[in-house]
């Protein structure tokens, strides 16, 4: 069986009433009731906990793990983002959520500052499905519409993506390159920029799709352990 571990700073929910009216038992929460199957059990972690909820045994059995937070980044203690580092790099699936893109762990993961423009006025956003081939974009149509979103706008300060899945359009012209793929180690990694606290973005039924099919596609591959350092020749 799959195991995923669904971390949410879990901070705005408790602070906004606004935030806590979309997602009264947290974003975490929200996120694991559409990714629990009887193929996959789900857990969760939030800031506030001990080790911020990724303890070595938590990271060790977790196969895949989803990342939201916001306002609190600088919060996260650098031996938990070291830790969830090496993960990647063994083999654990990295999803990173909307705001989740100026976390310690992005930004150490690209080597980029993964700055961005933004704007939050309750504008719709189009998310343009530009690789339906990809397993992420399974069962997804053209596009997805979003009746309000946060806008973000390039330039989004990242590396080439290995593969680029979805384009964000927004009104007032801008957009964003807002599903993308990298591998780090033998570690997959997908960013998927929808899911602003104020709006309903994760109870739409194709982004949560999109989020499951992200779930299966990061997944480890069973992937041989990296072998680095001194090394014997094979041929006298």
């Amino acid at each position: 069986m799959m195991h995923v571990t669904v971390w949410n700073e879990y901070r705005h929910e408790l602070s906004e009433e606004k935030v806590r009216a979309v997602y009264p038992e947290g974003i975490h929460q929200q996120i694991a009731s559409f990714i629990e199957t009887p193929e996959i059990s789900v857990g969760t972690a939030t800031l506030d906990e001990a080790e911020h909820g990724l303890t070595t045994d938590v990271l060790a059995k977790t196969d895949v793990l989803i990342w939201w937070g916001h306002m609190a980044h600088d919060e996260v203690k650098d031996e938990i983002v070291e830790r969830v580092y090496q993960r990647v790099l063994d083999g654990m699936g990295l999803i990173v959520l909307h705001s989740g893109h100026f976390s310690k762990i992005f930004r150490k993961l690209m080597g980029t500052s993964c700055d961005l423009k933004w704007r939050e006025d309750g504008q719709h956003a189009r998310i343009w499905n530009v690789n339906p081939a990809h397993p992420i974009a399974d069962g997804i149509s053209d596009c997805i519409e979003l009746e309000q979103e946060e806008m973000y706008g390039e330039h989004f300060d990242i590396p080439a993506p290995d593969e680029l899945v979805f384009v964000s359009w927004f009104p007032k012209g801008e957009v964003f390159r807002s599903g993308v793929t990298y591998h780090r180690g033998n570690g997959r990694i997908f960013y998927f920029q929808p899911g602003h606290e104020t709006y309903p973005s994760y109870y739409n039924q194709e982004v949560q799709k999109v989020i499951q099919n992200a779930v299966r596609w990061c997944a480890p591959k069973n992937s041989r352990p990296r072998v680095y350092g001194h090394f014997q020749p094979l041929e006298d």
